[in-house]
C-alpha cells in the first residue's frame, strides 16, 4: 500500500505542475513502445487539438434545458493557421452504426481537406454547418473560388448523461473548439466531444497517445486521439489482465430513467483519428485505418451491432501533394517497410482508450444517471495480482 500511496502523491505533483490528470502510465500500466514528448497525437508535427466542453445543470431532465454533458472536439492536421492544406487520408468502419461525414470524398479523392470535428450523435448537423460558416468567415480557401467542401464530422452517443434531444451544441461551441486548438499537451477524459461518454463499463471520453520509431535511419511518429464510448464491462482488458471480470462487483452505472430503446450491453461507439508523418499514400492509409480495430480488440471492443466504430487516418507528409492544375511529385513508403507503422497504430489506439478511462471522472447527468470512473486503486491492486504492475 505504501507503493500505491507514493503513486498517488506523484499524481498530485504531476497535476499541479502540468495541469494534466494522471495517465495510464502514471498508474503503472505497462505498454509496449516509445512515446513522443507528449504521448499525444500532437507529437505529430503540426497537429492541433481543441475542445469545447459543456457541463451544466443537475437533476431531472428538462428537454432543451438539460442537464448538459456534451461538447465538441476539433483536430487540425496542419494547424488552423495553415488554412487550406489537404493531407493524404483514408478511412474505415468496423461497424457502421454511426456517422462520419465527408468520408465518401476522402476515399474518392485521397485527400482530407478540412479539420476533423467530433461531437454527440444529434449535433453532427450543427457542427458541420458551423464549420462551413467558419470557412467563409475566415477565408479558409485563401481567396480561391472553391465551389464545394465536405466537412468531416464524427459522433458518438451521450444520451445516457446528456439532454441529447435538447440540441445544446451551438455554433459558438464549435468556434470555441476551433479557437482553442493547439499543439503540445492536451486534456483527456471528460472533455470536448467525449464529455458525456461511457466505455467498457466505466466512464469514458477523450484519450490520446503516440509512438516514435525508426524505419531504416529515419524517425517517424504515429499519434491517435479517440472518443471512446463502447464495449461491455465483462470484456475490459488492461495489459492483458481481465480487469472487467475482476472488477465486476464494483459500481458501474446507475440509470434512473430506463431508455426507450433496444440498446444492449456493449453497444456504443468509438471514433479514432490516426495522424502520422510517415509518407503514406491514400491506399496505405486505408491499411493503417484497418489496423485500428486490433487496438480496440485488445482492450475489449467487439464491434457490437449497436456500435459506430469509425476511423480515419492521415499523413502530414507530402505537404505539396495537392495541386489542382499541375503534376506533383510525392514520396511514399514501401509496403514492405510498413510493419512498424502497423504496430505503432495498434499500440497508440490501445493506450489512448485506457488514457481516456484513467483520466475520466465519475459523472452524474440527466435524471441522476451516474457513470463511475475506473477506480485507480482497485486497478493497481488487480495489476499487481497478475504481476502486471510496472514499478
Amino acid at each position: 500500500m505504501k507503493k500505491v500511496g507514493f503513486v498517488f502523491i506523484a499524481f498530485l505533483i504531476s497535476f499541479h505542475y502540468y495541469g494534466q490528470k494522471p495517465r495510464a502510465r502514471d498508474l503503472g500500466i505497462p505498454f509496449i513502445g516509445t512515446t513522443g514528448k507528449f504521448n499525444a497525437i500532437t507529437d505529430v508535427t503540426g497537429v492541433e487539438v481543441g475542445y469545447s466542453t459543456m457541463i451544466s445543470g443537475i437533476g431531472k431532465n428538462s428537454l432543451g434545458k438539460g442537464p448538459v454533458r456534451t461538447g465538441v472536439t476539433a483536430i487540425f492536421p496542419r494547424g488552423k493557421a495553415k488554412k487550406f492544406s489537404p493531407v493524404y487520408a483514408n478511412w474505415y468502419s468496423l461497424n457502421g452504426n454511426g456517422e462520419m461525414t465527408g468520408t465518401t470524398w476522402v476515399t474518392e479523392s485521397g485527400f482530407l481537406e478540412t479539420p476533423i470535428m467530433i461531437t454527440n450523435t444529434n449535433s453532427v448537423g450543427v457542427v458541420r454547418d458551423a464549420v462551413l460558416k467558419w470557412y467563409v468567415d475566415t477565408d479558409w480557401y485563401s481567396g480561391e473560388d472553391w465551389w464545394y467542401t465536405y466537412p468531416v464530422v464524427a459522433e458518438t452517443y451521450d444520451g445516457f448523461l446528456n439532454d441529447i434531444y435538447g440540441f445544446h451544441v451551438k455554433e459558438e461551441n464549435v468556434l470555441e473548439a476551433i479557437r482553442n486548438s493547439t499543439g503540445g499537451k492536451i486534456a483527456e477524459g471528460n472533455v470536448g466531444g467525449g464529455t458525456g461518454m461511457m466505455c467498457l463499463g466505466f466512464k469514458g471520453g477523450t484519450g490520446t497517445a503516440s509512438r516514435v520509431f525508426k524505419i531504416k535511419d529515419s524517425s517517424y511518429t504515429v499519434g491517435a486521439i479517440v472518443q471512446s464510448n463502447f464495449g461491455a464491462k465483462r470484456n475490459l482488458s488492461i495489459a492483458g489482465v481481465p480487469v472487467g471480470i475482476e472488477l465486476k462487483d464494483t459500481l458501474n452505472s446507475i440509470y434512473n430513467a430506463p431508455p426507450k430503446s433496444r440498446r444492449q450491453e456493449g453497444d456504443g461507439s468509438i471514433i479514432v483519428v490516426i495522424a502520422t508523418d510517415v509518407p503514406l499514400l491514400p491506399h496505405q492509409l486505408k491499411r493503417i485505418s484497418q489496423r485500428i480495430p486490433l487496438g480496440i480488440g485488445i482492450v475489449g471492443g467487439r464491434g457490437s451491432n449497436g456500435s459506430g466504430d469509425i476511423f480515419i487516418a492521415f499523413s502530414t507528409a507530402n505537404e505539396n501533394a495537392f495541386n489542382r492544375d499541375n503534376k506533383t511529385s510525392v514520396d511514399s513508403m514501401a509496403n514492405d517497410l510498413l510493419m512498424p507503422v502497423f504496430e505503432a497504430t495498434v499500440q497508440v489506439v490501445e493506450e489512448a482508450i485506457i488514457n481516456a478511462m484513467v483520466a475520466a471522472e465519475t459523472m452524474e447527468g440527466i435524471n441522476g444517471n451516474k457513470v463511475y470512473a475506473l477506480p485507480h486503486d482497485l486497478l493497481i491492486k488487480t495489476l499487481k495480482k497478475y504481476n502486471r504492475f510496472k514499478k
